[in-house]
């Protein structure tokens, strides 16, 4: 056992992993997944793969599904809080909008559709994921123009379509397009 790290002391049971290599399911007050995440992964899809469920760390899985769910979510907020953090600098900061900031809006935009085509169900939870967003923006662009916090809107000036929409810029009015 010592080509598998020394993980099978205290091994209840062994399952081959994925490079063959013995690796124990349960390691005393250590197990796979606390030590080496990729491998544990791999031998959980092996697992699953081979119908042994009994065998799987399914308390394990149920947390990582869960995670994995709540990291789209981060994903979604993330990207948002930095779309909407551009475009209140592109209304507050006129004279320095560049290509940079253009890009970036422009890239936010086309990330957050691509998650929300891979993920349609974050559509629902749209509304608390982007006042949070919005409240992230806001302290960001305070802190990238600075401006106070209390200079930018209360509550997001702009509906969601409108912040995704690609012909949708910020001038002296939240309804305003670029020509």
């Amino acid at each position: 056992m010592s080509g598998c790290g020394g993980r099978a002391k205290g091994c209840f049971e062994q399952v081959p992993s994925y490079s063959g290599c013995q690796e124990p399911l349960w390691s005393g007050a250590m197990s796979l997944y606390d030590t080496d995440f990729f491998a544990w992964a791999q031998q959980q899809a092996q697992l699953l793969r081979a119908g042994q469920l009994a065998d799987a760390d399914i308390e394990h899985i149920i947390e990582e599904i869960d995670s994995m769910g709540r990291r789209e979510k981060r994903e979604l907020l993330s990207r948002l809080a930095v779309l909407l953090m551009h475009l209140l600098k592109w209304q507050a900061q006129p004279m320095l909008r560049g290509n940079s900031w253009r890009a970036t809006i422009q890239v936010q935009r086309r990330e957050i559709k691509r998650h929300l085509a891979d993920n349609p169900s974050l559509k629902a939870k749209l509304p608390e994921i982007l006042a949070d967003a919005y409240g992230d923006a806001k302290l960001l662009a305070s802190r990238e123009t600075g401006l106070e916090e209390s200079s930018f809107a209360v509550a997001l000036p702009w509906s969601f379509e409108q912040a995704m929409d690609d012909e949708f810029w910020t001038e002296s009015h939240a309804t305003d397009r670029l020509i």
